[in-house]
């Protein structure tokens, strides 16, 4: 019996460790791509001399360094350090599956390559870039491009706000909202682009799973939110008040201010694709990702 191997570069990590057990439950072995040797792990070196394993069907990206890592400061090596971890590590994997193509190449990239205005957007949309985090999300989804010729499936997820209990942003946010002490970020008004931990990893799976799916996906829910809808869904959860907002300028402190936007501002983004493609999300609105959540 062959089994379909599913190379996963970046699976220790919060999305990553989601899309492991995923796989696994739909009969793949998944094989990781780690800094941290063990069973089912090759290092990033090991790729770039051995290539692919034997019998690979699916190869998937998701690695990055954290960007609102608050241990570390918004300096050019870390900014280096942000851009590495996804443009060169997914260019590595695209040389990888041009040596020795599987069926599938699905990489990750970000909502941040839409601009923080009024305007509604969708995968068909084509935004310039605008800043650091734009011109990230633009060399990242052109790192993954593959030969025309090469008979290998492709497609690129542009991820929003991955709300889950152990990591991303709630894993930040947990505690101060749990003690009561939590509340939107400036006014509250500008959109945040969300999705559940779950449906994100499911969106891969499908994708992976579908020979008739390619091109751009917005992995976000349909439900378009506020950062203010979002504190009151979340606090309500909770049982919790949340009335204490966090200022603009604080988070300019602490983060520096062009990281900072990641929170202070936001996109209107449409799943279009997602919702043509027959996806089906187990939580499409904040209330019910919210009360999951809390719960756990």
């Amino acid at each position: 019996m062959t089994v379909n191997h599913i190379v996963i570069g970046g699976g220790t990590g919060f999305i990553g460790t989601a899309l492991v057990n995923a796989f696994k439950q739909r009969g793949f072995c998944p094989i990781i791509i780690s800094r941290m040797p063990g069973p089912f792990r090759m290092s990033w070196h090991d790729l770039e001399r051995d290539g692919l394993p034997k019998n690979t069907t699916a190869v998937v990206n998701v690695a990055g360094q954290n960007i609102l890592d608050p241990t570390q400061r918004w300096t050019p090596g870390f900014k280096q350090n942000i851009w590495n971890s996804r443009v060169e590590t997914t260019k590595l994997l695209a040389r990888a599956v041009t040596a020795c193509p599987p069926k599938v190449f699905v990489t990750i990239s970000g909502v941040a390559y839409y601009p923080p205005d009024e305007k509604e957007y969708n995968e068909e949309s084509i935004c310039n870039k605008y800043d650091f985090l734009s011109e990230l999300c633009h060399e990242w989804e052109d790192a993954a491009k593959l030969p025309k010729d090469l008979n290998v499936r492709q497609a690129i997820i542009r991820s929003g706000v991955v709300l889950g209990r152990t990591g991303g942003m709630i894993k930040q946010i947990f505690i101060p909202f749990y003690v009561g002490l939590g509340g939107p970020i400036g006014s509250g008004k500008q959109p945040m682009p969300w999705i559940h931990i779950d449906d994100i990893s499911n969106i891969f799976v499908n994708v992976v799973e579908n020979d008739n799916v390619s091109g751009i996906f917005n992995g976000v829910a349909p439900q378009v939110v506020t950062n203010k809808e979002f504190t009151d869904a979340f606090a309500s959860a909770l049982w919790r008040p949340a009335k204490i907002p966090v200022p603009e300028f604080a988070l300019a402190l602490a983060f520096n201010r062009e990281r900072a936007k990641i929170m202070t501002e936001g996109q209107k983004v449409i799943p279009k694709r997602v919702l043509e493609s027959g996806f089906k999300y187990k939580y499409p609105t904040i209330d019910l990702a919210c009360n999951d959540i809390a719960k756990w």
